[in-house]
């Protein structure tokens, strides 16, 4: 019964959470290779050294990792599928403005 049960989870978690997980992993991929394809024009554009881009990307990495806390706060009253749901829409519309 216990090895029963413990299968069809398996299942249920493959087929419903493993492909969602893949797609957003595939488009956080494709989120950081813009930055670097961004870099291409913009150092120029903006007259940024290779230093000053790293430290620019870096100052963006370390705030994105600070604003993780409080979202994942957030996420707990709010529950996963809205908050996974409203954060795709923000990313999405960040990105377009962008």
């Amino acid at each position: 019964m216990q090895l029963c049960l413990e299968r069809q989870t398996n299942r249920k978690v493959t087929r419903r959470i493993v492909p969602f997980r893949i797609i957003l992993y595939v488009i956080a991929f494709i989120d950081r290779a813009n930055l670097g394809y961004a870099a291409l024009d913009m150092n120029e554009a903006l007259a940024l050294t290779s230093q000053m881009f790293g430290i620019v990307s870096g100052i963006f990495f370390i705030s994105y990792s600070l604003f993780e806390i409080p979202s994942n706060v957030l996420q707990e009253k709010s529950g996963a599928r809205k908050w996974i749901a409203r954060i795709l829409v923000t990313w999405g519309a960040a990105v377009v403005s962008t």
